[in-house]
């Protein structure tokens, strides 16, 4: 039989498994399981060690996007560049790290009618906001604004930024504190923080903007989504990004399609059932 798990500490809350096992459904894969993992950064090293020759693929949540590389023998490029990886592939030659963040992204961006942005504002400096400015990357992103609660780590990753990588070119960013002085006006506002830090600002970064990404899915719609809504501007959804990786991540472990609506679907079953 065989075994995929999304892996994370906590975990109970995860829609990873409704989800994957939606799509093993739908592709006839009755023999495949999906299960959910209680791993913290102390474990993860022990979990993967454990492996034997049924498994064929880990989603991997927070704390252990970053606790997991050195446990792997590859890692594709735009993983390395976003310094994070959400899921593993496993099979002979050893354990292969992707991020299906950055494809899901710019899924669920374009899904909302946005296929090129040159300036964004992104709140937060976390692997999340990491991983959104990557997929902001390759639809051209050329400036962004940093809004964060940790200055210093928001100038850890401007640095970053601004060096570029392998796959992406450099970026000019400003770091400011998440306050009175958000910017007024850009192509797209992302929130990779929970509701409650922003929701003072919602309606001024909603005012002028083309599109609005919050990644929270729960509970919906947050005040900056409410606010966007009230001024008719495209929201994506954590929820969104959510079903566009896991059916990236699908299609890693099982090489079969399945589409991201379907996978929404039974996310936002499973939550009206909570």
């Amino acid at each position: 039989m065989p075994r995929c798990a999304v892996l994370g500490s906590p975990i109970a809350h995860s829609l990873s498994p409704v989800m994957h096992r939606t799509a093993y459904e739908v592709l006839g894969l009755h023999d495949w399981s999906y299960e959910a993992f209680d791993v913290d950064e102390d474990g993860i090293g022990t979990f993967l060690a454990g492996l034997d020759e049924q498994w064929r693929g880990l989603s991997l949540t927070m704390p252990l996007k970053r606790a997991v590389l050195p446990y792997l023998d590859t890692v594709e490029a735009s993983a390395r560049g976003v310094g994070g990886v959400n899921t593993v592939i496993v099979d002979i030659e050893g354990r292969h790290g992707f991020n299906t963040d950055v494809p899901g992204g710019i899924a669920a961006l374009r899904e909302r009618g946005v296929e090129a942005v040159e300036d964004a504002v992104v709140i937060g400096a976390g692997a999340t906001a990491e991983a959104m400015i990557a997929s902001l990357r390759h639809l051209g992103l050329r400036r962004a604004t940093l809004a964060v609660r940790d200055l210093d780590r928001g100038m850890e990753l401007a640095r970053r930024l601004e060096k570029g990588s392998e796959d992406a070119a450099p970026v000019a960013v400003e770091v400011t504190g998440i306050g009175p002085d958000l910017p007024r006006s850009t192509q797209v506002v992302v929130s990779t923080v929970p509701a409650a830090a922003i929701a003072t600002y919602a309606p001024r970064l909603a005012t002028r903007c083309d599109a609005v990404f919050d990644v929270i899915y729960d509970p919906w719609p947050t005040p900056l989504a409410r606010a966007a809504q009230a001024e008719a501007v495209p929201v994506a959804s954590g929820l969104d990004l959510l079903a566009h990786q896991a059916a990236a991540q699908v299609r890693l472990m099982t090489g079969r399609e399945v589409s991201a609506s379907l996978l929404r679907d039974a996310a936002l079953g499973a939550l009206a059932g909570h």
